[in-house]
């Protein structure tokens, strides 16, 4: 039985019950893949080593060393902790990409708490929810950020969460309004924290909250082990080094924005450059200007940087070097007009449960030509699975799994979901359907979930034609994801229509918006069919109709 459990109120609120196969534990321990060393032993390490370069810079302004960061982040520790924070409790913060988040994620670990970043654009809704769910005990947020009153809204969720013991906010540009304690004063008030927590690196670390597919989203538990072995074979094989600089777009609740952007560099005493609003122009001017060597983001982001170099006329890449890309299939034009620019386009393979996996190594990237997903990282190992569970021949399609160090343990206060991701041996189960060649090489083709990935962002397919079950006009709709050279895949629904009138898209996405439906969640294309291919339980044949799109797009005029 697996369960995640915190315990009595004044006592250690360990999160237990994690879902690690004791015979890999051991094995990872002799191999030296997983150690007695915390997040926080690491970044110890860094400052020791590289306290007097900077760390982290924003394009809003802020600059600090990995000195400056360990005071300030030292100074909010003790805060935490005078406000009732223990170690293995969690504090959840919800921030912009801002230098900042530095000095929170660094004091959580100061305390042995664990680390619980959730979007910015989290509502009242959604924070009550998952404030809930990891029964957070304080909470930092902005005060006041692109028109929303974060302050205001922290006040009003703390009231619905009862476990929320503190409440401090960012003044990066605007004051508290409503009494709240400020970052600023907590770092010029308060004595640096000097008491290390007692932590074992097989805790949970942080707790990353899933995209969703359906329903609310998922909160993924990590270790300590399992995000230092990440880290750490992610920036060697992307032969990252103390002279290099992470520019990071990606949002900082997000593994990549977080893990790749801001503790892959710490682990080897490079720099961050975050940005708060992509746009391809600035993204390429802050590169050159802070000498950014790589990043990682997905497709779209290279797209929209190659597009404006190429047809609209924006300065020329001066210092990157490499580009991870992950959410979605590399197109081969992009790997060899990037290399053009003098830049690596490598496709990395994950998820939040499995981190990054699979890799194309840097010399391979031009001669595979987006043909593969890559090849798993050293200590981690792959298989294709059939409907049985059943490893299948190399070069045959099945469900691809993946088992080593890198590995989640578990959903929070969910067994049988996690049971059903992760199983007995190990072997965590990615939905995603593809298959590995002779020489190991793993490609992705599919989903086995009805998924579209779009962007980087997860869309159930469900969901969309949930929307449209009365939809005027329609009577039966499925969806799947078309795919598209910038976003990896946009929507398409396929639809039967009710009479000899096809409701056009705008009639479709009109509707839509008058329920009140996220436009994220409109469909982009519509196909009308006589009927939807479905198999005798009901289930759409959704490999079928995107057959029949592939068609249909090849026929398209151009």
């Amino acid at each position: 039985m697996h369960f995640f459990r915190f315990s009595e109120e004044g006592q250690s609120s360990m999160i237990t019950g994690l879902k690690i196969n004791e015979q890999r534990k051991q094995m990872y321990y002799e191999k030296g893949y997983w150690t007695e060393k915390t997040v926080l032993d690491a970044w110890n390490d860094a400052v020791k080593k590289y306290g007097d370069r900077e760390y982290v810079a924003d394009d809003q302004g802020t600059r600090m060393t990995y000195a400056e960061v360990d005071d300030k982040a030292s100074r909010l520790a003790s805060w935490l902790k005078e406000a009732g924070v223990q170690a293995g409790d969690v504090v959840t913060f919800q921030f912009p990409n801002w230098a900042e988040f530095t000095i929170v994620y660094v004091a959580v670990l100061k305390v042995g708490a664990v680390m619980h970043p959730v979007p910015k654009n989290y509502n009242d809704a959604d924070l009550i929810y998952m404030l809930n769910l990891v029964e957070a005990t304080a909470f930092i947020c902005p005060t006041y950020f692109h028109n929303i009153d974060y302050e205001q809204q922290a006040i009003d969720v703390e009231k619905a969460c009862p476990s929320v013991k503190a409440i401090a906010v960012c003044d990066k540009f605007e004051p508290a309004k409503h009494g709240t304690i400020e970052l600023s004063k907590i770092c010029t008030t308060y004595e640096p924290l000097t008491k290390e927590p007692k932590v074992s690196s097989d805790d949970v670390a942080v707790i990353l909250s899933t995209s969703g597919t359906t329903g609310k989203p998922k909160a993924a538990l990590l270790t300590h082990n399992n995000m230092l072995f990440s880290e750490g074979i992610f920036s060697k094989e992307a032969r990252r080094t103390e002279k290099d600089v992470m520019f990071d777009c990606s949002p900082l609740n997000h593994a990549v924005g977080f893990w790749h952007g801001l503790i892959a560099p710490m682990l080897t005493g490079g720099r961050s450059v975050l940005m708060q609003q992509f746009t391809p122009r600035e993204a390429i001017e802050l590169m050159n200007r802070e000498g950014c060597t790589w990043t990682m983001a997905s497709t779209p982001f290279i797209y929209d940087i190659l597009k404006c170099i190429e047809f609209d006329n924006g300065p020329k890449l001066e210092t990157l070097n490499l580009w991870l890309c992950g959410g979605a299939p590399v197109p081969a034009r992009l790997v060899s007009c990037a290399k053009e620019h003098g830049v690596d386009l490598c496709e990395v393979y994950g998820s939040t449960e499995s981190c990054p996996h699979v890799y194309v190594p840097i010399d391979k990237c031009v001669e595979w030509k987006g043909d593969w997903s890559g090849v798993p990282y050293p200590g981690i190992e792959i298989k294709c699975v059939d409907d049985n569970g059943n490893e299948v021949p190399r070069g045959v399609q099945g469900e691809e799994l993946s088992t080593g160090p890198h590995l989640f343990v578990g959903y929070l206060n969910e067994p049988e979901r996690t049971d059903r991701a992760l199983d007995d041996d190990g072997w965590f189960h990615s939905g995603d359907l593809g298959y590995i060649d002779e020489e190991g090489r793993l490609r992705i083709n599919g989903r086995k979930k009805e998924i579209i990935i779009r962007g980087g962002e997860n869309i159930s397919a469900r969901e969309i034609d949930d929307d449209l079950v009365e939809c005027p006009g329609i009577l039966d709709t499925a969806t799947i994801g078309m795919p598209d050279e910038r976003l990896g895949e946009r929507i398409c629904t396929f639809a039967v229509a009710r009479d000899e009138h096809h409701p056009s898209l705008k009639e479709i996405t009109d509707y839509l918006a008058s329920q009140h439906v996220q436009k994220r969640l409109w469909p982009e294309r519509v196909e009308y069919i006589d009927e939807i291919p479905k198999t005798p339980m009901g289930k759409v044949k959704r490999f079928e109709l995107a057959e029949i799109l592939k068609e249909r797009m090849a026929n398209d005029p151009k």
